[in-house]
């Protein structure tokens, strides 16, 4: 048999490891969510939310955000939380399509009003109990910063701040929580006009918690579902 009658062998695909000089670096092809997937977990994520964030009212402590915002006014003026979270996100959303599109624009409206919703079923559901204020800011802000990662996951955020923080990160490859951890102490500083001393101070400790729940569970190229 002659070498031209011997069909040549196929050329391995190269990697990017391989590209890269790594080898042993597999190449990864982002997964994408089905839509069941995504309303699932947009679902889950504004549910975890909202019932921290019913938590931080019982301490009557803040955290940071528009949330953390929305709660803060709904001490000093008495409205329901959910129409000033609302309220206060609505502005946002024009940053949103220009700078987001309207996918995930539509999803984050989809998040908020879910969130808005949520926070008045809980205290009609939940009723007359007691829960220590540390521990109610601890695991509120816990549940809130998990709930937050899985929207964010599932192309999603709770607007406000959340819509920056992520703008930020795609363009400068800065950790979310970090920079969300900047936009919440302004939050956090400012509640000292309406609540105690004692209170913003486990706010802050609160916040900083949901941040270091960002900071390590979500890192730029880490995460490769869409």
């Amino acid at each position: 048999m002659t070498d031209s009658a011997v069909s040549p062998a196929p050329t391995p695909r190269r990697t990017a490891g391989q590209e890269s000089g790594n080898p042993s670096t597999p190449t990864v092809t982002p997964t994408k969510h089905s839509v069941i997937e995504d309303l699932l977990g947009i679902l889950t994520g504004t549910f975890l939310v909202s019932l921290g964030l019913f938590l931080l009212r019982t301490s009557e402590t803040v955290t940071g955000g528009t949330a953390g915002l929305a709660l803060l006014l709904s001490y000093a003026i008495h409205l329901p939380f959910g129409v000033i979270f609302l309220a206060v996100n609505v502005p946002f959303f024009a940053l949103a399509v220009s700078k987001k599109g309207w996918d995930f624009t539509i999803r984050t409206a989809l998040s908020v009003s879910l969130v808005s919703v949520m926070a008045s079923l809980h205290p009609a559901e939940i009723t007359h109990i007691h829960v220590d204020p540390v521990y109610a800011t601890l695991v509120g802000n816990l549940l809130a910063g998990m709930g937050l990662l899985i929207l964010i996951r599932h192309r999603s955020s709770l607007g406000g701040f959340n819509i920056l923080v992520l703008i930020v990160q795609e363009r400068f490859g800065l950790r979310a929580g970090y920079v969300q951890m900047i936009l919440d102490v302004t939050v956090v500083v400012a509640s000292l006009a309406i609540v105690s001393p004692l209170k913003v101070a486990l706010s802050a400790a609160g916040a900083v918690l949901l941040n270091i729940v960002l900071a390590f569970n979500h890192r730029p190229g880490r995460y490769t579902g869409t």
